[in-house]
């Protein structure tokens, strides 16, 4: 496995590809709407990128055909936009990629339509904090898995799955580099704390917690590319790309929800 450390000058690129993945998911969460259709956001979110000279991380990728990834409620992550319109009190995750100048950033957050139910808003809520709580464990000298641990412990004390199969990464040039990074550190997938690559300073990765209601497992769609939960349940979807510094990460895509 070999994990790239990115150079101060690379660093200061990946912060102009990251910065323009928040400005333009911040944009898309103020047109989420009861009524609009999903494609409706992968037109503005590829209107955005060409205004900024940026291109889309995802469209064409493995045969990916959209700009962006928008899923509902029991879709979990990699949702094509199509003609499904929100409707008030659904929960859409939007995860969005750009590449400027070389280098790439990713990002997603998991935003209400309307009015949701106290069940679906604290479900938001504590996907936001375990991402939050995996940014505060990612430090230099320690390990992945203390990243993975740190998230797991967080959101199963609130009584929530962790999805598995799909992971964090690394990211720079490529939109997916090595290490992948697990949300959960069961088997097998995970990474026990004080396990895994140690943490170096200039390390770029992708830190992506989702958060389920139910039950861990999933399933994929007909499309080959929307992934649900197994059992219908609620999930949600929280991700920045930071960066490794020697006591704390930078995050890259700041200001993407706060």
């Amino acid at each position: 496995m070999t994990i790239e450390v990115k150079s101060n000058e690379e660093i200061v690129v990946m912060r102009e590809s990251n910065r323009i993945v928040a400005e333009v998911l911040r944009i898309l969460v103020k047109h989420i709407e009861p009524g609009m259709k999903t494609k409706e956001m992968d037109i503005i979110a590829e209107q955005e990128l060409k205004k900024r000279g940026a291109e889309s991380s995802f469209k064409g990728y493995r045969g990916y055909p959209a700009t962006i990834c928008v899923s509902i409620n029991d879709q979990i992550v990699h949702g094509i936009p199509g003609n499904r319109v929100f409707k008030e009190g659904d929960i859409v995750s939007l995860d969005f990629g750009a590449k400027y100048k070389g280098f790439h950033g990713d990002a997603a957050l998991t935003v209400p339509v309307g009015k949701v139910t106290p069940e679906a808003q604290r479900l938001l809520d504590t996907t936001r904090e375990s991402l939050e709580v995996g940014i505060a464990a990612a430090k230099a000298g320690g390990r992945l898995g203390d990243i993975s641990a740190a998230i797991e412990a967080y959101a199963e004390s609130k009584g929530y799955s962790l999805v598995r199969e799909y992971t964090g990464h690394g990211i720079g040039r490529k939109m997916h580099e090595e290490p992948q990074i697990p949300n959960s550190t069961q088997p097998p997938y995970g990474l026990p704390a004080g396990t895994g690559p140690v943490l170096k300073k200039g390390m770029t990765i992708a830190l992506e917690p989702m958060l389920n209601i139910g039950d861990w497992h999933t399933k994929v769609a007909e499309d080959q590319w929307t992934v649900l939960t197994a059992d219908g349940s609620l999930s949600a979807h929280f991700e920045h790309t930071i960066v490794i510094d020697d006591d704390h990460a930078e995050v890259l895509t700041k200001g993407t929800y706060d």
